[in-house]
């Protein structure tokens, strides 16, 4: 009994020397073990060793804790270190400070000296110095530098905030892998997602699996690709698609910059407006966009598709364009179409359905159940809806042909109701093989009535040939005069009523004096090998 007691009072008062001479900060460093990892050296206000039998040496630190190992840094207000295996129970304030580049604080810490482990819960906060990791369970490697998280997290980096169930840090890079229920808020981009690579300090986060992105009034959904947030630049492949509220977008592939607001598509691109009224789509292999001014630039066999109920347009050329009415109108007059008269041919439209243009460059065809036409250039106006062909362009409805170094063609409801053909202007109208009424002039006017030429004056060195009928329809003669204007209104596809005005002069020859093969005006020509038959015709050379 003596004997227990004075081993108690031996310990009791060695206790107390100990604790007298480390009131002040001490430092206890701690030889390293290669084959298990360095050791942990401390130093604290206060601290204690204990040892348990069976389990080994334990050491109780409190009182601004300090612990070192190789480069990391460990604080905290208390912690118990076992010298045996390396590892430390912290609590309170924890920061762990990763070769001063990454730092990590929580209210509980684990640590693993040997395989340099930190297990962290409870207000775990990870920062790089620009982005901010916020969770409530972490584990992070310090040796690795990677930090993982799979009950939830929240990374903030300046105005973007990123969230997901499970998230895996990588020092070293910058880069944080998100899993599962993903979103990206900032203020200009809202992401969905299920996988997102994101690096902190380049901001650009990349995409492996479909993909939700809006952006203003456009949504992106993509399963490939990545956004370049601090510069607003992006890319996206595996056929993205594009929702914005005047338009659809899909293509192989897609880029975007935010900051000059240009987009170019590539591959199979499909371009498809939302405006209900002139409904159109563009298909291309290349495609440009500027979303500043809603414009469009098309290359690669492109092909427009005005879409309508009953006849619809399609259009191919080297190279199609569409924009704005009121942004072309900043650089250019559009001209009014009007008659021979000066009269305007038609009401304009000025809502913004009809606030659209597009032009053709080069080999341009337009094919419509009704209407056909060839020519080098092309510019149509939804507000009138005109066409305009340039560069010896010729048109043809049904059995009717218009050529001309100008053409303005005027529709109702996409099918030719007007034409205007300025110089060198030629109406041709085939009444059977070999067989045709011809009228020319230096400008012709002209009126259509389903689909066939119901009015012509030609103006201007006027001419023209037409063949005259008797009651029952069978020819009976050839006319053929000069004037200074000629006026022709016709019933059931043939001249019904001729006028001429000023210095008249022809012939009427009867039909079985007609040389159907002689009866040709100044550059005649039936150019019907260069008419599209069908919408196919406009895909090929």
């Amino acid at each position: 009994m003596i004997k227990s007691l004075y081993l108690y009072l031996t310990f009791f008062f060695t206790s107390l020397i100990i604790s007298s001479l480390v009131s002040a900060q001490v430092q206890v460093p701690i030889s390293p073990d290669t084959s298990k990892g360095k050791k942990l050296e401390f130093e604290a206000d206060r601290y204690n060793f204990i040892k348990v039998e069976g389990t080994g040496d334990f050491v109780s630190l409190a009182g601004h804790v300090k612990m070192k190992q190789d480069l990391t840094l460990i604080y905290c207000d208390s912690a118990v270190l076992n010298q045996a295996t390396n590892t430390v129970e912290a609590f309170g304030n924890i920061h762990i400070n990763d070769a001063d580049s990454v730092h990590t604080y929580s209210q509980y810490l684990k640590y693993l000296g040997k395989e340099k482990m930190a297990y962290l819960r409870k207000k775990v906060k990870l920062t790089d110095g620009r982005a901010v990791l916020t969770t409530e369970e972490l584990e992070y490697n310090t040796f690795t530098h990677i930090g993982t998280y799979v009950k939830g997290g929240k990374v903030v980096n300046g105005t973007t905030v990123l969230t997901s169930r499970e998230g895996y840090y990588y020092g070293d890079t910058r880069d944080i892998y998100f899993k599962n229920k993903v979103f990206l808020n900032d203020p200009e981009y809202k992401v969905n997602t299920d996988t997102l690579l994101y690096n902190t300090y380049t901001q650009i986060a990349r995409f492996t699996v479909p993909t939700k992105i809006k952006t203003g009034t456009r949504t992106v959904i993509t399963s490939e690709g990545f956004y370049d947030m601090k510069n607003k630049k992006a890319v996206f492949g595996k056929r993205p698609v594009v929702e914005d509220k005047d338009y659809t977008l899909t293509a192989d592939d897609l880029a975007f910059d935010d900051a000059t607001h240009f987009g170019e598509a590539q591959g199979s691109v499909v371009y498809k407006s939302k405006d209900t009224a002139n409904r159109f789509a563009i298909l291309a292999n290349n495609m440009k966009s500027n979303n500043n001014t809603g414009s469009i630039l098309a290359t690669q066999k492109p092909l427009m598709i005005i879409q309508q109920k009953n006849d619809t347009v399609y259009v191919t050329a080297d190279t199609l364009y569409s924009g704005k009415l009121t942004e072309l109108e900043k650089f250019r007059t559009v001209p009014v179409i009007t008659d021979t008269l000066n009269r305007r041919v038609t009401k304009l439209a000025t809502d913004s359905n009809s606030n659209r243009f597009f032009e053709a460059y080069f080999n341009v065809k337009v094919f419509t159940d009704s209407l056909q036409a060839v020519g080098d250039s092309l510019f149509y106006s939804f507000r009138d809806s005109t066409f305009r062909f340039f560069k010896n362009p010729v048109v043809w409805s049904q059995e009717n042909q218009i050529v001309g170094d100008t053409i303005y063609l005027f529709t109702e409801n996409k099918k030719p109701k007007r034409f205007y053909a300025f110089e060198n202007a030629l109406a041709i109208n085939r009444v059977e093989k070999n067989l045709y009424n011809q009228f020319k002039g230096n400008t012709i006017n002209g009126i259509f009535k389903n689909g066939n030429i119901d009015f012509v004056r030609a103006k201007g060195n006027a001419e023209n040939i037409y063949y005259t009928a008797d009651e029952q329809g069978g020819f009976i003669g050839a006319n053929r005069s000069t004037s200074d204007i000629i006026d022709i209104i016709f019933q059931e596809k043939k001249p019904y009523r001729v006028t001429f005005l000023g210095n008249l002069q022809g012939t009427i020859s009867p039909i079985r004096q007609v040389d159907n093969s002689q009866m040709r005006v100044r550059g005649f020509s039936w150019l019907e090998a260069r008419r599209p038959k069908t919408k196919y015709d406009l895909l090929g050379n």
